[in-house]
């Protein structure tokens, strides 16, 4: 399993974190999704053989979040 951490700009409340992490938990291939309100990062666990980087991103910026970059 691989590990990534996305800076998501745009979230305000529980709502967006509920939001960010079931469109992330919804991907082929996301094990776990846990989102900090706080530091604006979602953490995640997943397959690189089934879901890269930029499906994740798209995912979340269709929801009406931004993307910023990951580690």
């Amino acid at each position: 399993m691989a590990k990534t951490t996305l800076n998501v700009k745009g979230m305000m409340g529980d709502h967006c974190k509920r939001l960010v992490t079931k469109t992330l938990k919804d991907l082929n291939g996301v094990s776990t999704a846990e989102v900090d309100l706080s530091s604006g990062q979602a953490a995640v666990e997943y397959d690189d053989t089934k879901v890269r980087f930029n499906d994740m991103k798209e995912a979340v910026e269709k929801q009406g979040y931004d993307v910023v970059g990951h580690n």
